[in-house]
């Protein structure tokens, strides 16, 4: 048995996939993204953990050019072209009331008052754990040969007042996916060492 195997459960294959050889791409070919693709992306995903199984993320899919021209007036300059051409965009939001399904996600029914008595904690609550999603969102997109571009380049109040008008979702970030184009990714950069990020106590 080599060092690796004893070491990983994962193949190093998957592994690369996952990590250590994905890139976040900026251009996609033109093959399209089955939405059976999408919804088996969900159904990895939602299965990854969070605080009390809330699962506050909310994940709206632009398929067409006129959904992702609707969200154009809040891009940044720089992310409009590659966000107009990338097969999907996904906005990843946060459900701001997630509680209201807490009947239906947790063994507890005080879960709910717990959270919505507090809106300091419902709030903290969403927004870290709706950020962990669209991580688990991500890496299961890779998962399933897909590629990500996600990003921070844009104007949250446009995108809210556009696409969520009742103000119960708020987006965090967006995603373009689909099959990155050859070449469509800068170079890797560099990660910090395990001695800068990491002590062991």
């Amino acid at each position: 048995m080599t060092e690796s195997a004893q070491i990983y459960a994962l193949s190093p294959e998957a592994l690369a996939r996952l990590f250590s050889e994905a890139h976040s791409v900026f251009g996609f070919t033109d093959a399209p993204v089955p939405d059976a693709l999408l919804e088996a992306a969900y159904d990895l995903y939602k299965m990854a953990p969070t605080s009390m199984n809330t699962q506050p993320a909310r994940v709206w899919f632009l398929r067409s050019h006129e959904a992702r021209l609707r969200l154009k007036p809040a891009l940044m300059e720089g992310n409009v072209v590659k966000t107009m051409a990338a097969p999907v965009t996904a906005i990843i939001a946060t459900d701001t009331a997630f509680f209201e399904h807490t009947a239906e996600t947790w063994f507890d029914p005080s879960a709910r008052e717990m959270f919505a008595d507090n809106p300091a904690l419902a709030s903290a609550t969403a927004e870290r754990n709706g950020t962990l999603q669209g991580a688990y969102f991500m890496l299961a997109l890779r998962a399933l040969g897909l590629d990500v571009g996600a990003m921070s380049g844009f104007d949250n109040a446009k995108v809210d007042a556009e696409f969520f008008r009742d103000g119960r979702f708020k987006s965090n970030f967006l995603c373009n996916l689909g099959y990155g184009a050859a070449g469509a990714f800068h170079p890797r950069q560099p990660r910090l060492p395990f001695t800068t990020a990491c002590r062991l106590l």
